[in-house]
């Protein structure tokens, strides 16, 4: 295991960055083994300056794990008929193993449609249809790379899920209901509760978790009263005001209460990169 730091508080701090560099590492090592080098293909239309910081940093990643990467961009005023164009040419193209069509698309572009023309084994995000039902189904499948991250956090610092009461606070089909579906898995058997903002006493739900993940957006909205003295709490939700980048929990006064907490950042969306990684390789193994 990675050198654990502990905060002021005495909490665990789990350390995204550094799992995903052991992580990315890892996957080099098995790159390096391979008759073939992995390549990740993004599509990123338009100019949306997050977009393009998320888009470098998975080539980033990318590159040091050994693989190839190509980014394919397209203008904001793309048709509809060239970008599904583009996703069709990518799919057919067996050289790339992984394909992302990076979100947010403009809003004149049916996103859902470029997503349904990645392969079920090419869609190294787990977004599309196909890749969201085998997972319900308990299918072998690329899994969404945010929850595949915070299980990847959850079992490398040793939390016991076993019979343990989970609480994801948010149902979005990117994080909250995959993770719901992830943590009640059979051999991770968590007893899953899935809160959002209609939860009566939604205090009282997430005080009662053991593991307590929130994925809501809304900064700093889980405090010290949602928590359960010695809880796991993994912060997902992503803020951005004039102070800079806040998640979900109110870190400082949380990691005085909870056993193990992830820092924003540098916690879960390090993970999300480093997932992305393994599912593309994980693709090429499905490939071939």
């Amino acid at each position: 295991m990675i050198d654990a730091q502990r905060t002021a508080g005495g909490a665990l701090v789990l350390d995204g960055n550094a799992l995903r560099d052991r992580m990315v590492t890892e996957v080099r090592r098995e790159v390096g083994e391979l008759s073939s080098v992995p390549c990740l293909a993004t599509v990123l239309i338009g100019q949306d300056g997050p977009s393009q910081v998320y888009v470098r940093n998975k080539h980033r990643q990318a590159q040091l794990a050994g693989m190839m990467s190509r980014n394919e961009t397209l203008p904001h005023d793309v048709s509809q008929v060239d970008a599904e164009d583009l996703v069709r040419r990518l799919a057919s193209d067996p050289a790339v193993s992984g394909i992302i069509v990076q979100q947010p698309v403009p809003i004149h572009l049916d996103g859902e449609k470029l997503l349904a023309l990645i392969p079920v084994d090419k869609d190294v995000d787990g977004l599309t249809t196909a890749s969201m039902g085998r997972l319900m189904r308990g299918v072998d499948s690329l899994v969404p790379c945010t929850p595949l991250g915070v299980l990847r956090l959850l079992q490398y610092y040793g939390a016991q899920t076993v019979g343990k009461r989970a609480v994801v606070v948010g149902r979005s089909h990117l994080v909250g209901l995959p993770l719901a579906v992830l943590l009640a898995r059979k051999g991770i058997d968590a007893t899953v509760t899935l809160a959002h903002s209609r939860t009566d006493d939604l205090v009282a739900v997430c005080r009662a978790a053991d593991i307590l993940v929130s994925a809501t957006g809304q900064a700093r909205s889980i405090g010290t009263e949602h928590v359960k003295p010695g809880a796991w709490v993994i912060d997902v939700g992503i803020s951005r005001g004039e102070s800079g980048i806040v998640g979900d929990v109110d870190f400082a006064a949380v990691q005085a209460v909870a056993g193990a907490i992830t820092p924003m950042p540098g916690g879960t969306g390090p993970m999300t990169v480093a997932c992305l990684i393994q599912n593309t390789l994980t693709a090429w193994h499905l490939q071939h």
